[in-house]
């Protein structure tokens, strides 16, 4: 197996001829490449070094990290991505020596935490095009999602007691909506299309007199696709009705500007785009005003909006994570589309049945999902285990039901329970990709040598005329 989890703990500064701080496109062999690449011996096996960095995870009980343990490669960055380490040298200084308090007025430890603070809040502000006062820091984006929905609705629910959203949103968008419903709230969702779009002229026609706010995700955390973010948002303004997209798996991998989309509400996340966990932010537009009722009360911390104190360490990463976003975005596009270009066409060379889940056109090409006719998709992720994949959302991936957003799109049942995301990344290799496609290929052949139905579908039965009998 190639070595290499772009998600495993990043080898020392020393082993990777140079530290964190030299990681840009120029010098970003520091992490993403060697990182990812690690050190072989000259017959090709993984060194000593590189052997125990690799394992080097928590020693937790029950981790399964043994002594030497290889770490499975890292293709789920729908789930979280890796801390670039050019991020964790702008945090450093605030995790140890600079630890005031950024709501503390009266000394100089205060004032460098805000002043960090409100260049973090700059550095969001910029990547989105917003003005920095329209930026509020969450603890992440199910915050944000509850913030804008439940914000909205309670503070012109004396006017207006309708909410639009879609029925592939993120758990914490659907969960906030049915909420809202038990307080006597009117909710529509949304059907999509079997690409996972949404269809504009239903949007139309779901608008009521007392519609306060549509919110619609920018790219899907299951399927990758890219709704209309720019005509939903022309749809709504013109409605004179707030426009909130969680933009959670968009932000610092696609461009986004608030106000050529006319955007009124934004959720971001640190963790999807190579930042922190524990912080994200929410977009609130000024001009023309979105009030929000807070969902938690305090020392009115974040203009009124969400009382507690920053988190200074988190915030710096956060908007270190943005100003990075900002200058790599074009140059990892380029290269992820060009690496799930070469995942995608060598599975579909050589494994027939295999559908590629969402619109093939609007999407971000980072997130793959593919269902694999025949075999089972737990099955398939418990034999390609040096792999870390998953087969839908973290958030919901405990449960063995099928993908409630593969349903929404129309997917066959066995087909959803068929279904594997492959997530791509900044510090993704080729060698990773052409390793997964290789036991990918060579499992889901082996998977269906056992499995009945395929032998049977290879004698042309159509696998649909069976009466299955009830036992």
């Amino acid at each position: 197996m190639p070595a290499g989890p772009a998600g495993g703990s990043p080898l020392p500064a020393a082993a990777l001829g140079g530290g964190a701080a030299n990681a840009g496109r120029g010098g970003r062999s520091g992490y993403g490449r060697a990182a990812a690449r690690p050190p072989t011996a000259p017959d090709g096996r993984l060194t000593r070094l590189t052997r125990l960095a690799l394992s080097a995870g928590p020693r937790g009980d029950g981790d399964g990290a043994g002594a030497g343990a290889l770490r499975p490669l890292y293709l789920d960055v729908q789930a979280t991505t890796p801390l670039d380490p050019r991020v964790l040298d702008r945090m450093l200084p605030y995790l140890t020596g600079c630890y005031g308090n950024p709501h503390s007025r009266t000394h100089a430890y205060g004032w460098e935490s805000e002043a960090a603070t409100e260049r973090a809040r700059r550095q969001v502000a910029d990547l989105i095009g917003a003005d920095p006062r329209e930026i509020i820091f969450t603890s992440g984006a199910t915050e944000s999602n509850n913030m804008a929905i439940k914000g909205v609705a309670r503070f012109y629910k004396s006017r207006k007691k309708h909410i639009i959203t879609t029925q592939t949103e993120h758990k914490c968008v659907l969960d906030s909506c049915r909420s809202l419903e038990a307080e006597g709230f009117q909710i529509t969702y949304l059907p999509v299309q079997k690409n996972g779009l949404i269809d504009l002229k239903e949007l139309e026609a779901a608008f009521q007199p007392d519609t306060s706010l549509v919110s619609v995700m920018a790219v899907n955390n299951e399927i990758g696709v890219k709704q209309p973010i720019r005509d939903i948002g022309e749809i709504c303004r013109a409605r004179k009705v707030f426009f909130h997209t969680d933009a959670a798996q968009a932000i610092g991998k696609i461009p986004v500007d608030v106000n050529d989309l006319k955007i009124d509400l934004m959720s971001i996340s640190g963790h999807k785009i190579y930042g922190p966990k524990g912080v994200g932010a929410i977009y609130v537009r000024r001009r023309p005003r979105v009030r929000l009722e807070p969902l938690q009360s305090g020392g009115g911390q974040e203009r009124g909006l969400r009382s507690g104190t920053v988190p200074t360490p988190l915030a710096v990463g956060l908007g270190a994570a943005c100003e990075v976003a900002q200058e790599e975005m074009e140059y990892d596009h380029k290269r992820i589309s060009q690496l799930a270009e070469r995942l995608v066409t060598k599975i579909m060379s050589e494994v027939p049945d295999v559908v590629m889940n969402g619109d093939r056109e609007h999407r971000y090409p980072g997130c793959i999902n593919l269902s694999f006719a025949y075999v089972e998709g737990e099955s398939l992720l418990m034999a390609l285990k040096d792999v870390a994949l998953s087969s839908g959302s973290a958030c919901t991936s405990a449960s063995l039901e099928p993908s409630y957003v593969l349903r929404a799109i129309g997917a066959d049942e066995d087909l959803a329970h068929s279904s594997i995301r492959f997530g791509i990344g900044r510090f993704t290799t080729e060698e990773e990709i052409d390793y997964t496609v290789q036991k990918c290929i060579q499992h889901v052949k082996r998977l269906r040598e056992m499995s009945p139905l395929w032998e049977m579908v290879q004698d042309g039965i159509d696998l649909k005329s069976i009466k299955w009998s009830q036992h």
